[in-house]
């Protein structure tokens, strides 16, 4: 039987990954059909406190990653940051639903007890149960940020919807 963490987790994340590729890819088919300059969506913002899409699809991208690696007991993989298109993000997307994939959901058996420890040594560490890490705080950081880049796409003209937001289930 496939663990509850697992289940609540990979899955999850694959889906509004695979998501957010599929709305990214329409938002680049937007900007070429209209003409618009693709740094017009990719460096929008809802506020100008708040990151650019570009921005908020890593921090979606690694906190995916962050999941599932810290309850499957691996190694997160790193990313540079470096994405600046609409391509560059396809695939840093799909380098991440492909690690998630490559994960065994046997590693997340017995994790909802587990200590996943953030930002360790730092003044900032903070210490947290699986089951804790997974619905208080790490699916809650990756809704917000493909919610927030779905709300910049949608505010800037995308003609997308909550069809589009929630992808196949």
């Amino acid at each position: 039987m496939t663990s509850p963490m697992y289940s609540h987790s990979v899955p999850v994340l694959k889906q509004m990954l695979s998501a957010l590729r599929a709305i990214l890819s329409q938002a680049d088919a937007h900007v070429a059909a209209k003409s618009i300059d693709p740094d017009a969506l990719l460096q929008a913002r809802l506020f100008p406190d708040m990151f650019a899409l570009v921005k908020q699809v890593q921090i979606a991208a690694d906190f995916a990653r962050g999941i599932g690696a810290r309850l499957a007991g691996v190694e997160v993989p790193p990313s540079a940051g470096a994405e600046k298109t609409f391509a560059d993000l396809d695939a840093l997307l799909a380098t991440t639903i492909a690690f998630l994939d490559g994960l065994d959901p046997a590693r997340f058996a017995g994790t909802e007890s587990k200590e996943i420890v953030l930002r360790p040594g730092t003044p900032k560490e903070k210490k947290l149960l699986g089951q804790a890490y997974l619905s208080q705080y790490g699916l809650p950081q990756f809704f917000f940020h493909v919610t927030t880049a779905y709300a910049l796409l949608r505010h800037n003209g995308l003609p997308i919807g909550k069809r589009d937001y929630m992808g196949v289930y």
